[in-house]
């Protein structure tokens, strides 16, 4: 990289680390969002807090449409994959 080029792209690294920054931790929360073991976990804890009177039957009932509005992974396996 020679100078010239270099005195021009200096000011904006800052701003594309933290671009990429944001790149990983969006992949990261889709990899988790997308993840059917951790959609399993969050069902379960909805239905403890159900079961210890800490949620509605409503918000239950909330939790369990978003699991079915899920859409399945590519290779067929997934929240709404599995529900069937």
């Amino acid at each position: 990289m020679n100078p010239f080029t270099l005195l021009f792209r200096l000011p904006l690294m800052p701003l594309r680390r933290v671009v990429q920054l944001g790149e990983v931790l969006h992949d990261h929360a889709e990899r988790e969002l997308r993840n059917p073991a951790s959609v399993r976990r969050q069902l379960e804890r909805a239905e403890q807090a159900r079961a210890s009177g800490e949620i509605s039957d409503e918000d239950l009932a909330r939790v369990q449409a978003i699991d079915r509005l899920m859409p399945s992974q590519p290779n067929g396996v997934g929240p709404a994959a599995g529900a069937q």
